[in-house]
């Protein structure tokens, strides 16, 4: 085994550099200690990750961006679990660079009160986090890619019934096969 170092630099938003660092650096030291990695965070929001292991180094990274994109970093560290991933819809793709388009499309995925978004993530297991330009979804591969698939629906305009009832149809499938 060498002692090869490897290093990741990333930048998150800058208001989230507090919840990566966490109170008396808790949050930080508990990455650090889940991952066996060093983390160097600037107050610009510059994120430098080095470890020995570059799997641990990328899962880092995932983890870091995942709070960086509006995650609690409990769920974030999610992620260290190999079944878990990240995935990251830019709302930019869908509503192009119109701000009451982006703005409307987030409140169909948000829904009143937040009931669409929680419906989902119920539905499919995952978490969901709508922030800045993004749309982040957190959980197991497939269960990712089936709340990737109900966000589409919604942002192509799809009615929230039938999204929920293609969620329900696709959970019954994966309970009893087919």
């Amino acid at each position: 085994m060498t002692n090869d170092e490897f290093s990741y630099d990333l930048k998150i938003p800058q208001e989230r550099v507090a919840v990566l660092i966490g109170k008396d650096g808790e949050t930080k030291k508990d990455i650090e200690n889940a991952m066996d990695i060093k983390l160097q965070i600037t107050p610009e929001g510059e994120v430098n990750i080095t470890g020995d292991d570059g799997l641990k180094l990328f899962t880092t990274k995932e983890i870091v961006t995942a709070v960086g994109r509006g995650f609690n970093p409990k769920t974030a560290l999610l992620l260290s679990n190999g079944d878990c991933s990240l995935e990251i819809i830019n709302l930019k793709d869908a509503a192009g660079k119109n701000k009451n388009t982006m703005e409307r499309l987030k409140g169909r995925v948000i829904g009143k009160g937040g009931k669409s978004r929680e419906e989902i993530e119920r539905l499919t297991e995952t978490h969901i986090s709508i922030y800045g330009k993004t749309i982040s979804i957190i959980g197991e591969t497939m269960q990712v890619s089936l709340a990737r698939d109900a966000l589409a629906m919604l942002l192509n305009g799809s009615m929230h019934k039938t999204v929920y009832q293609f969620l329900e149809k696709k959970k019954k499938e994966q309970l009893f096969g087919g």
